[in-house]
């Protein structure tokens, strides 16, 4: 058997941030690959089927370059090891993906955002392959978590390297495109849960209500998670200003783009709340702050460190869907020639409800895939 080098989600999410020059052969089918792949700025793409390589890789040699490092990428991982042996065996040095893309849906890289006045620190955990973002405010050895995402070990894992108790976990919203760790990361650390009451009240379980000017203390009574109600997105979507210098926005505002209104059916009801909060509520905030979504929805609104975010006065100035003057441009950008919606979403909405408990792997399947929260 041929040895082939096994690379990390970790390893690629580095090259990916860092830039670094990648060339990827997709064995996955065509349809799979065109709706999700691993993208950054130095990635190239081969996209040629597994089944199309059985009798052998003769017939791609001459597109795979011998200039870049490759690596070949599946679902799962056993069909990329077979391909990677292949190329290695005509003398090409090819790794492969360990996990297939599944483990790169999961992979969460931390960045630090910055300080908070009392000696804390604000973390942003970049889901490179799924476009999600969660959050950990630490504070005199207690923490809370913002927007996690189901596997919770990871953030359970980093407040234990830091020393600090996970006290408190919110959601923003009611999440539909991806599956929510908040109820399992308060199971275990006895931390306390908090959702919008207006996204809850078809939840099948106990949670505290996050309500217009609700202050939530972790650490220092110095620093509070202050608690904005901002529907648009969901009737219940709740922004926190934290430390008076972050605003996280949840999914009514990204870096590139804002969120839909669609994903309960209710686009034309709740276009109005979201320009409300867009065009008034989030006005009357002081331009300084920092904006830290839920998502982002290309690469390019990656920083050089891999964080996601830009000033609010920044966003004014260059997010076209918080400069359309007149109402009706603005209704027709987010009721009209939206994406398709998210890959199972109604069962993700059911289940970050309580009311369906899919198994591990069937939470995994039914995660797969691109974010489609944002419109632009």
């Amino acid at each position: 058997m041929v040895s082939v080098k096994e690379i990390s989600a970790k390893d690629i999410a580095k090259k990916v941030i860092e830039k670094d020059p990648l060339f990827i052969l997709d064995v996955r089918n065509e349809s799979d690959f065109q709706d999700w792949k691993i993208e950054g700025e130095s990635i190239t793409h081969l996209n040629v089927p597994y089944f199309d390589l059985l009798d052998g890789v003769d017939g791609i040699l001459d597109k795979i370059p011998i200039d870049k490092e490759v690596l070949v990428v599946c679902a799962k991982e056993g069909s990329s090891l077979m391909v990677a042996e292949m190329l290695s065996s005509e003398g090409i040095d090819t790794a492969y993906l360990k996990g297939g893309m599944k483990t790169w849906s999961e992979h969460l890289e931390p960045v630090k955002i910055g300080d908070l006045s009392d000696g804390g620190e604000l973390y942003q955990f970049v889901r490179l392959g799924k476009g999600c973002l969660s959050y950990m405010a630490v504070s005199n050895r207690e923490a809370a978590v913002i927007d996690s995402i189901r596997t919770v070990e990871v953030y359970l894992d980093f407040a234990e390297k830091k020393g600090v108790k996970i006290t408190q976990v919110m959601d923003t919203h009611l999440h539909a495109d991806h599956i929510s760790g908040g109820r399992r990361i308060a199971e275990k650390t006895g931390a306390t849960y908090w959702l919008p009451p207006k996204d809850a009240e078809e939840v099948q379980f106990s949670y505290e209500p996050l309500k217009d000017g609700t202050s939530i203390n972790i650490g220092n009574t110095t620093l509070a998670i202050q608690s904005l109600y901002t529907p648009g997105h969901t009737i219940g979507s709740t922004s926190f200003v934290v430390d008076d210098r972050f605003l996280l926005t949840g999914d009514i505002l990204f870096v590139d783009s804002i969120g839909r209104p669609d994903l309960a059916g209710l686009a034309q009801d709740w276009v109005g709340d979201l320009r409300e909060t867009l065009y008034r509520r989030y006005k009357e905030l002081s331009g300084e702050l920092l904006v830290l979504p839920a998502h982002f929805m290309i690469m390019e609104e990656l920083n050089g460190d891999g964080s996601v975010s830009a000033k609010l006065e920044e966003l004014f100035a260059t997010n076209h869907g918080l400069n359309m003057e007149k109402e009706e441009e603005f209704r027709n950008l987010v009721t009209e020639n939206l994406p398709p919606q998210p890959n199972s979403y109604q069962e993700i909405r059911k289940t970050n409800m309580g009311k369906v408990s899919p198994d591990e792997e069937e939470q995994r399947e039914m995660e797969i895939g691109p974010n489609r929260c944002a419109v632009r």
